[in-house]
């Protein structure tokens, strides 16, 4: 049997897909974590969770990329190890160098560490002559450079931290006391939600003009394939928490091929040769512009909607690859023929900052033909103003057989829920 090395995970929806896609394949492996509380043990429905149920849950420093490295060669000197993999952005550089390590398939680890800073990210795309935003980078405790870094890019701007991810301090600002603010905010956030400490460098863009969408793709041997591309709603208080996606995207053959192309040439810029990829790109007057590249499956459910319509999922694949295995070319079997022509997924972004009372609504949607899963927060939980990807409250995915038919639906069933919020208890 097949034995994969899972260091850590998100605890969301692909923290559930990736354990659930190693297991189908009918692949053990091991979980490498320095906090194996930090995960549930159970889903909400009791049963016992996905990533626990590998061959060994082993805690080691992995915020320490060489501690990291010498517990994975001691579970490799026990059981041989077939492959290395994360769903969880702040960890794809260490296991990227594992899989480099051992000698086991797996993205060039310089090219992971392009891909997941995006300051280097934007120097790599300039450097390969693919058309950007106008860009600058700054020390965060450095007011002149800061200055004039927000003067070069010219407002209005975003602002953007190098290192984060979920859409985390992104703001947009249309002068300087914004910048300012911004740039307070992420002094004070030294380290990420993992306990890693930051890069002080803050990333001031031009503000983009145009829909959003990802580019969702794999690679191996260095040959680029594009699954398909997915559209994107932007809302909350930030104006960039991703409020919802269709897939497949509404879009021109023309512009679909624009999209794809200007990914798949992004991809090779940043040297990228491997694995599973989720581009996200705007869609300007002047053609598309990548806003960052992601070397992991698409998180919010996307990897569900393209499950939904094509049969090919993107989980399962990120599995194949990291085994060294040509990713099966036909879908999973299933629907078939009946499969939905679009599917889509709506998130309840909350407005209010306190604790959740009462989800009023929720009940009914289960029932609704066009639902194929719904999950919610329960009350108690503690709520701010959607300011990042992390804050939703929950949500539902819809399928149609109209080729743009499940965004509405997925929309107006989330639109018919209700929101009770109460106060933070007094400590």
């Amino acid at each position: 049997m097949a034995h994969l090395l899972l260091v850590e995970s998100w605890v969301g929806a692909m923290g559930t897909l990736l354990p659930r896609a190693i297991a189908d394949l009918g692949v053990e492996f091991t979980f490498l974590t320095r906090r194996p509380e930090h995960y549930p043990d159970a889903l909400p429905d009791g049963s016992p969770h996905p990533l626990r149920s590998g061959r060994a849950v082993v805690t080691a420093e992995t915020n320490n990329p060489a501690a990291a490295l010498d517990a994975a060669r001691r579970i490799h000197a026990e059981a041989p190890l077939d492959g290395v993999l994360t769903s969880c952005d702040y960890y794809l550089p260490t296991a990227a160098t594992i899989a480099a390590e051992l000698g086991v398939p797996g993205p060039t680890p310089e090219a992971v560490d392009i891909a997941c800073d995006k300051a280097r990210t934007r120097a790599a795309l300039e450097r390969a002559g693919i058309p950007g935003p106008r860009h600058a980078t700054a020390p965060v405790d450095d007011r002149a450079a800061l200055r004039a870094a927000a003067e070069t890019v010219g407002f209005p701007l975003v602002v953007k931290p190098t290192d984060l991810c979920a859409g985390m301090f992104v703001r947009r600002a249309g002068d300087w006391k914004t910048v300012e603010a911004a740039a307070g905010d992420l002094r004070r956030f030294e380290v990420n939600a993992r306990g890693q400490r930051r890069e002080p460098v803050i990333l001031l863009e031009e503000l983009l003009d145009g829909r959003e969408f990802s580019v969702e793709s794999w690679i191996r041997h260095g040959q680029v394939r594009t699954v398909g591309v997915t559209d994107k709603s932007l809302g909350g208080a930030s104006g960039f928490v991703e409020t919802g996606h269709m897939f497949p995207a509404e879009l021109t053959e023309q512009d679909r091929s624009q999209l794809v192309a200007a990914a798949e040439a992004a991809i090779v810029a940043v040297g990228l040769d491997h694995g599973v990829v989720h581009t996200e790109l705007r869609l300007t007057a002047a053609g598309p512009r990548i806003i960052e590249i992601n070397p992991r499956p698409a998180g919010n459910q996307i990897t569900e909607l393209i499950r939904h319509v094509t049969g090919i999922n993107l989980p399962t694949v990120a599995v194949e690859l990291a085994l060294g295995r040509e990713p099966a070319a036909a879908p999973d079997p299933g629907q078939g023929a009946a499969r939905p022509s679009s599917a889509a997924v709506s998130m309840l972004v909350p407005t209010e900052v306190g604790v959740l009372t009462d989800l009023h609504g929720v009940g009914a949607l289960a029932d609704h033909p066009a639902v194929v899963a719904s999950v919610f927060k329960a009350p108690g939980h503690r709520t701010t103003v959607g300011e990042d990807n992390n804050s939703y409250l929950g949500s539902v995915v819809t399928v149609s057989s109209e080729r743009a038919g499940a965004r509405p639906l997925a929309e107006a069933l989330l639109s018919s829920i209700s929101v009770s919020y109460g106060a933070e208890p007094t400590p």
